[in-house]
């Protein structure tokens, strides 16, 4: 990092504490001397996963995300539960619970890290992709999460992609790293 733009935080006052993210604010000394304020969500992490099946389809959950009041189309995805250190077992855990799919750690290829909104929040996603996959069980999501298994041939995902469909960011990555996969070939 260049030091020359590193803020130095002199102050946080603790705005929230949830269960899932914090909320703070942060008075900061700007590289020029100047101060100014911060407002940051602290996010434990998460783990998403490009799951393809044997048909050559992509898995996906629909659910409805309060946030943007809309039912969406993502890859599947979950936060890392407190002292979850293995992001792979997370990725295990969530792809089973929302799909039903059963895969080991070692058959997940890590994609990226990506930060979803680095301007304002700290949640990093670790996006994973697994292939060749066969439906061996039944989802069983957290008892407040309410989704449909959603399952696309390869060329529909792009199109929905393409037609801005789907507009959650971690599934745009996902998908448009898949293209260029299946472009290089």
């Amino acid at each position: 990092m260049k030091k020359d733009l590193e803020e130095k935080t002199i102050e946080v006052e603790k705005i929230f504490k949830g269960k899932v993210l914090d909320v703070e604010v942060h008075t900061v000394t700007l590289p020029n001397g100047e101060t100014s304020k911060r407002e940051l969500i602290n996010h434990r992490g998460a783990v998403a996963i490009l799951a393809i099946t044997k048909d050559n389809e992509v898995v996906f959950v629909e659910q409805y995300r309060k946030a943007i009041e809309a039912v969406t189309l993502e890859i599947p995805a979950g936060k890392l539960e407190p002292g979850e250190d293995n992001k792979k077992l997370s990725a295990v855990r969530e792809l089973q619970e929302e799909t039903g799919y059963v895969v080991e750690e070692d058959r997940l290829e890590k994609l990226c890290d990506v930060h979803v909104a680095l301007g304002y929040s700290s949640e990093l996603i670790t996006v994973y992709y697994v292939d060749n996959l066969e439906y061996p069980g039944e989802q069983n999501p957290d008892e407040d999460e309410f989704i449909n298994l959603k399952k696309y041939k390869i060329e529909d995902a792009f199109k929905l992609l393409d037609d801005n469909v789907i507009t959650d960011s971690k599934t745009m990555l996902a998908l448009a790293y898949l293209k260029n996969r299946k472009g290089a070939k």
